[in-house]
C-alpha cells in the first residue's frame, strides 16, 4: 500500500533534531544513531496511524523518547533518577540564582560547559530544558513527547533553568577562580 504523499519526506526533514536530541539522551554517537534509525523504523510502520493535519515533529519526538525509554528500562530500569517530589525538593533548597541574565552568563560560559551543565542535570529536567530550548517545541508539544500535563513541563523548564543557571555560574565562576 502506498504510504502518505509526502510524509517520507516530512518525517526525513526532521532528522537532525532527532538525531540532536537522540545524542543528548544516549550521550554515545552510535547509540544516537541507532535510536534514530529505530524511531524511523516505527515511524514508517505506523504512518497510519500518524493524523494528517496534526504536528509530525512533536510525533516523532513521543516516538523517540518512548524509544529511548523502552531501551533503558530493558537495560537497566527506569532513567528518571528522581520522582518529581524528590527533585522538587533538592530544586527548593538551592538559592535562587542571582539576578545576572541566564542568558549573559551562558554567553560568558563555553560551550563545553554549557554541555557539561545540562548533562548534569537529572533527565527529567534535562529533557524538558532541551527539547523547549533546543529543539523550540512548545509547552503542549513537550507535554505530548513526554506524557506529562503541561503544568509538569512548566514546573521542569523553570527548575531545569534553574539548576543549568547554578550549573554554569559554578563553573564559571570557579574558572575565574583558578585564574586568579
Amino acid at each position: 500500500m502506498a504510504q502518505p504523499s509526502g510524509f517520507g519526506d516530512d518525517a526525513l526533514g526532521h532528522l537532525d533534531a532527532l538525531y540532536a536530541t537522540a545524542r543528548r539522551l544516549t550521550r554515545n554517537p552510535a547509540a544516537a544513531e541507532d535510536l534514530v534509525q529505530d524511531t524511523y523504523v516505527k515511524a514508517f510502520r505506523n504512518r497510519r496511524s500518524f493524523q494528517p493535519g496534526t504536528n509530525l515533529r512533536a510525533w516523532l519526538f513521543a516516538i523517540l523518547h518512548n524509544t529511548f525509554l523502552n531501551d533503558v528500562r530493558r537495560q537497566k530500569g527506569s532513567p528518571v533518577e528522581v520522582d518529581d517530589e524528590t527533585a522538587a525538593r533538592a530544586a527548593e533548597r538551592r538559592p535562587a540564582p542571582e539576578p545576572t541574565p541566564e542568558e549573559a552568563l551562558i554567553a560568558r560560559a563555553s560551550a563545553a560547559e554549557v554541555d557539561a551543565a545540562l548533562a548534569s542535570l537529572p533527565e527529567a529536567f534535562r529533557m524538558a530544558v532541551w527539547l523547549r530550548d533546543a529543539q523550540e517545541l512548545s509547552y503542549a508539544e513537550i507535554a505530548e513527547v513526554l506524557r506529562v500535563p503541561v503544568g509538569t513541563v512548566m514546573s521542569r523548564i523553570s527548575r531545569g533553568r534553574r539548576l543549568l543557571h547554578d550549573a554554569i555560574q559554578t563553573s564559571v565562576s570557579g574558572v575565574k577562580a583558578k585564574g586568579t
